[in-house]
């Protein structure tokens, strides 16, 4: 497989930087932020076997590219620590987290 010439790539990424500039943000960003072990975690619950093969410093880097990209992030953001908030499996949580959207989003209950 080769490599794209500069051009080309010149082209994709002008025509890539067109194409955001015409999209608007979401109305709000939700970021599950989540430590590496409790990533692993889920990993494992979910048994998928093409993930088992994933390895702990590709996890790692992923999940440092994903929070440095979220301290820039400039639009509305609501973010969720995943590592004490189980929302998909403890009612309470998740209803403190539509909460929390309804707050960001229409200024509807309190956040805390």
């Amino acid at each position: 497989m080769g490599l794209m010439s500069t051009r080309d790539f010149e082209n994709y990424s002008d025509l890539f930087d067109l194409m955001m500039s015409l999209v608007n943000p979401p109305d709000l960003l939700i970021y599950l932020r989540s430590s590496i072990p409790n990533l692993i975690s889920q990993i494992q619950k979910r048994g998928r076997e093409y993930e088992r093969s994933i390895r702990i410093d590709y996890i790692t880097g992923l999940n440092q590219r994903y929070e440095d990209w979220i301290k820039d992030y400039k639009a509305r953001l609501l973010i969720v620590d995943v590592d004490n908030i189980k929302f998909e499996n403890k009612p309470e949580d998740f209803q403190l987290i539509t909460d929390k959207i309804d707050a960001e989003l229409y200024g509807l209950f309190p956040t805390e």
